[in-house]
């Protein structure tokens, strides 16, 4: 059997919790995965400074004695006197790896990836897949060309309550779709400290709110037709960049059997700091036979301490427990979409599964182009006084095929 070697390029928060007392997701999903899969090999995590590189290190040893799984790990550049460092230097020079995680600001993702796919690797793309259709076209051809597998980290089509969302649909109970309505928003430090860097080269839609995006493909199956968004800026440009605070988006969707609904998403990134979680999330899906209503925030668990006030506790998303042997164990959607990816690859390279066994399944790159599609005609909305954008015919086509 192959070792697997996984590259992820990018060490913030989402990969292990930079500037935080977390984790973060990518860094436990791999921990978790070498527990069950001992051909889990090394990681090699590519940043942009030796500080990122130490804060990586740093994380993995905790993890290490946490979950008692042991990990070969390497974080780039090793050296604060490194000069012109470049992770395709890494690419060419390290041991061949199987796959790269690509964790980077949205308008590096074309390149980034680009360099890995034409470096042989399965590439994993955190949301959005490319801004652009053009960048992501292009993802789709190289992958093709090089007969590798490309994802994007859509987790939350591995969330129970979308899976059940899902499910109830496609039996039938909810009858046709009608409309839904999405509210998504997190804490103003997000934009203003977090991201502070790259928040001005992205979207509040296109950051977050694509993940209902991508729902509504996975439950219903559906093509967007048209496209309408409304913005608002007047707090986060205070901080010097240059974003909007919060975004409004209309989509229009077709079933194979020629029926239209309308999707509405209501995103924002300027929630108060003592909002009880980061993000607030609610779904409501009304067909013509039923309704379904989620509170992805509202879990069920409230947790109120001295030092962190009251919390929201999403326990289906990333969170460590402890087991009767004493250690840790990452479970949650973020964790599964990563390992299900990590499972994927150890299968093909061992010729378990081809490619063609995952079209239909995950959230592939030419899937992905959907998501990306509506958000660049979104963009093309908001720049147009909110005027409507229908997809071109030849646009349709190609998400069909």
């Amino acid at each position: 059997m192959k070792k697997i070697n996984i590259v992820i390029i990018g060490a913030g928060l989402y990969v292990c919790g930079k500037g935080t007392r977390g984790f973060g997701t990518i860094l436990p999903a791999i921990f978790e995965s070498k527990r069950y899969n001992e051909n889990i090999g090394a990681i090699h995590c590519i940043s942009t400074s030796i500080s990122s590189s130490n804060e990586f290190l740093d994380k993995s040893q905790k993890l290490k004695k946490k979950t008692g799984i042991d990990i070969e790990v390497n974080a780039y550049p090793k050296s604060k006197n490194a000069i012109n460092f470049s992770y395709k230097d890494v690419l060419r020079d390290i041991a061949k790896p199987a796959c790269a995680i690509v964790c980077v600001p949205d308008h590096l993702h074309h390149q980034v990836t680009k360099d890995c796919l034409e470096s042989g690797l399965h590439s994993l793309v955190v949301k959005p897949l490319t801004p652009t259709f053009e960048e992501g076209e292009d993802l789709v051809k190289i992958a093709k060309m090089n007969n590798l597998y490309g994802a994007v980290e859509f987790h939350k089509r591995w969330d129970k309550s979308n899976l059940l969302l899902r499910d109830k649909f496609e039996s039938g109970v909810l009858g046709d779709p009608v409309n839904c309505w999405v509210e998504y928003s997190q804490r103003k430090s997000i934009p203003t400290s977090s991201f502070k860097d790259w928040a001005s080269e992205t979207t509040i839609l296109q950051y977050l709110g694509i993940h209902y995006i991508d729902i509504i493909r996975f439950v219903t199956h559906a093509i967007p037709k048209r496209v309408m968004a409304i913005g608002q800026k007047s707090e986060i440009v205070k901080f010097n960049i240059d974003t909007y605070d919060s975004i409004q988006c209309v989509i229009e969707w077709e079933m194979k059997n020629g029926i239209n609904f309308t999707q509405t998403l209501l995103t924002s990134w300027i929630d108060p700091e003592s909002s009880t979680s980061i993000s607030d999330q609610k779904i409501k899906f009304i067909g013509t036979k039923g309704r379904y209503e989620a509170d992805q925030k509202e879990r069920g668990i409230r947790l109120n301490t001295d030092e962190d006030g009251v919390e929201h506790i999403n326990p289906d998303f990333c969170i460590p427990y402890g087991t009767e042997n004493n250690d840790i164990r990452w479970r949650g959607y973020g964790i599964d979409s990563i390992k299900t990816f990590l499972d994927d690859v150890f299968n093909l390279e061992n010729k378990v599964i081809s490619l063609n066994d995952l079209i239909g399944k995950r959230p592939n790159f030419q899937e992905s182009l959907i998501s990306t599609a509506i958000i660049e005609e979104a963009h093309k909305s908001l720049a147009n006084n909110s005027a409507w954008q229908t997809i071109s015919p030849d646009l349709i086509k190609k998400l069909k095929n």
